[in-house]
């Protein structure tokens, strides 16, 4: 698996887990986990910014990553 893939597969699993924060930030009735599980779900989406410029960086400089 290339750098590349490694890359874009960590951003999905990333969205997967931001998605999975933001379901059990909904579902939970005790206001302290909801907090919780919304300031995890910030952390991701910065993570998950950082890697979509890490891949648009990986596309610019290897082309071969490009729509892989």
């Amino acid at each position: 698996m290339t750098i590349g893939s490694q890359v874009k597969q960590s951003l999905a699993n990333l969205k997967s887990i931001h998605a999975t924060l933001q379901s059990l930030a909904l579902k939970s009735v005790d206001e302290q986990a909801q907090r919780t599980f919304h300031e995890a779900m910030l952390t991701t989406e910065e993570v998950i910014d950082h890697l979509k410029q890490r891949v648009s960086q990986l596309e610019r400089e290897e082309p071969q990553y490009k729509g892989k």
